[in-house]
């Protein structure tokens, strides 16, 4: 790989979720450690599966990785970085302050904001503060996919704006004020950000057409940050080893095909291509062969069971969605799955019966509308929760109505207020809590955002109520009933999406707990993207399928009582038609789809 060859100090992997941004990171970490650095390696992802490929437990600290002398590794934890810092600016005033002050500070900290800002305080401090990581040579981040990481990236810049023009300061939002006097430290992340001889970009692309165009826009918007040093991983490149398999010499054309049409913003930067693997990534030694030929025959997994041809089909879902009539159906699951294509491809399905419905998304990288190829059919609509446009109108609402009775200084204190980014959180959060209400009279289908962010946002539920109090607000029915709505599994149907694999089951597998805990029941569970249902001959694939099968089985008999599995497309699945055969693949005997 060629960012192995001069690597600078700060490396940052990005991408499109499911594109294998950590085990490409994770590679680079294990391979500069083979050669006598130190390494550290940090994930950003609130929803880290970094355990899963080193295959040891990694805490919020560096923690050194068995038989890599060198690497260390460490997740940025949000909730133990907002427990961490809540302590920071509390302990002090604990004994010295009246108890009821204590209570009070400690209310103002108990919200999602407060998450946000102490792992972006965490990320910052990695990243700016040079002292920090001095015991190593390369810091390596494994960050979150590309909405979240935008997001993250562009905080140093706003936060720093923010602090630079807030006079005053003081800020109604309580979790701001821990961070006035480390602006030093966020000024040297930006710096260094955008210093080539200290940090190299990596972005990380399946060859498929959209998860290049999200690369593109990717790179595009970072070089506006300043961050020219990019260079560009492919992986999963597949060339047909048994040239009478149909899907394989498929895939083969397909892939080139893509590469051939490559966004412009991608076509000039240096480029590593990695080969499709026959197994998971999972392990250190495989690792280690991450980006060689070898590594694209090794497996562990034998080819053994037949082809079930009793594994039910979405289509086999759709009664029971349909059944009330209305309501809520969330896809939820780990970046690049498939949600969207599962929610569009639902939503599809239940208008074509005749149903109202309302597509939306709470992704910040919104893919909903290039799904379904710009399309419109009788009876769908389609719309995107807009963070900007939603952030313009929550501060118009907030300053009619807690700014009303304001004079000129109180007026010009919130809205200084309200150039936080923290804003943001909290106008999301309303408009999914608005989209959930629609549910009374007509199906809304959301595509939700990955993982981590879903469960941030979940949480967001209660300390919501909190928020808005301290911004003097009414309380809106839509954000009263939200959490009686999710939790009612006649209004709201939960759809835990997955690929037949490791990483993916296991994340699942926790955000079926953490919404079990939530008191919200999950409905079913969709594997896509499977191979099992189909009759393949090349080498590789028929090892990655015999690879699904353990993971089908568990989904099945283990983790939920209603399941469905979709087969491997030839052609994504884009536009209405394509959509709708998604509900009505059939899977025949001989192990091929049809419809």
């Amino acid at each position: 790989m060629k960012h192995l060859k001069h690597p600078t100090r700060i490396l940052f992997f990005t991408g499109k979720g499911g594109v294998g941004k950590t085990t490409m990171a994770c590679a680079t970490a294990v391979q500069l450690a083979d050669q006598g650095k130190r390494v550290l390696l940090v994930s950003t992802d609130p929803a880290s599966n970094l355990h899963d490929v080193l295959a040891t437990q990694i805490g919020n600290s560096p923690t050194p990785i068995t038989n890599v002398p060198g690497l260390s590794a460490m997740n940025i934890d949000p909730a133990e970085s907002a427990r961490a810092y809540r302590e920071r600016m509390i302990g002090p005033y604990r004994g010295v302050l009246p108890e009821a002050a204590v209570a009070s500070m400690e209310e103002q900290l108990s919200g999602s904001c407060t998450l946000e800002i102490a792992a972006f305080d965490e990320f910052s401090r990695l990243l700016g503060d040079e002292a920090s990581t001095t015991d190593f040579d390369h810091v390596i981040f494994d960050t979150a996919p590309t909405g979240h990481t935008l997001r993250l990236l562009t905080l140093p810049s706003a936060w720093s704006g923010f602090m630079e023009t807030n006079t005053t300061g003081t800020s109604c939002l309580g979790p701001l004020a821990g961070l006035q006097d480390q602006q030093k430290i966020y000024q040297q992340s930006v710096a260094m950000l955008s210093d080539e001889k200290s940090t190299t970009l990596v972005l990380v692309t399946r060859p498929d057409a959209s998860a290049l165009k999200e690369a593109a826009r990717t790179s595009r918007d970072l070089r506006q940050l300043g961050v020219d040093n990019q260079q560009l991983i492919v992986n999963g490149l597949f060339v047909a080893t048994d040239k009478s398999d149909p899907l394989a010499l498929t895939m083969e054309t397909r892939f080139a095909r893509v590469l051939n049409d490559m966004p412009d913003e991608l076509a000039d930067l240096p480029r590593s291509d990695v080969p499709l693997t026959a197994g998971n990534v999972l392990g250190i030694e495989l690792l280690r062969m991450i980006g060689s030929d070898e590594a694209a025959i090794t497996s562990t997994t034998e080819e053994s069971q037949a082809v079930d041809s009793t594994l039910p089909g979405l289509e086999s879902l759709l009664a029971d969605l349909e059944a009330p009539g209305h309501g809520v159906i969330l896809s939820m699951g780990k970046g690049g799955v498939g949600k969207t294509t599962v929610a569009a491809s639902v939503a599809v399905a239940l208008a074509d019966r005749g149903h109202e419905v309302h597509l939306s998304t709470t992704d910040p990288a919104a893919h909903v509308m290039a799904t379904l190829a710009a399309e419109s059919m009788p009876h769908l609509t389609v719309s995107r929760i807009d963070p900007v446009q939603e952030t313009a109108d929550y501060t118009a609402e907030v300053m009619q109505t807690a700014g009303a009775g304001l004079d000129d200084a109180g007026r010009a204190l919130l809205e200084e207020d309200l150039r936080s980014p923290c804003t943001e959180e909290i106008a999301v959060f309303r408009a999914f809590a608005q989209a959930v209400a629609e549910g009374t009279d007509r199906f809304v289908v959301l595509d939700t955002a990955p993982t981590g962010h879903t469960i941030l946002l979940l949480d967001s539920a209660l300390a919501y109520h909190r928020e808005v109090s301290r911004q003097s607000m009414e309380m809106s029915e839509s954000v009263q009933n939200l959490l009686p709505r999710l939790r009612d599994p006649e209004f709201t149907r939960v759809l835990i999406v997955t690929l037949p694999e490791a990483t993916p089951v296991h994340e699942a597998t926790q955000l079926q707990t953490d919404l079990r805990r939530a008191e919200i029941e999950p409905f079913a569970w969709v594997v896509n993207q499977s191979l099992t249902p189909l009759a393949v001959t090349d080498p590789v694939l028929k090892q990655r399928r015999a690879g699904e099968w353990p993971f089908i089985t568990e989904i099945r008999d283990v983790q939920s009582q209603r399941s469905a599995v979709i087969p491997m497309l030839t052609e994504p699945p884009v536009g209405i038609d394509l959509l709708r055969e998604m509900t009505s693949l059939q899977v025949s005997e001989s192990g091929t789809n049809s419809n």
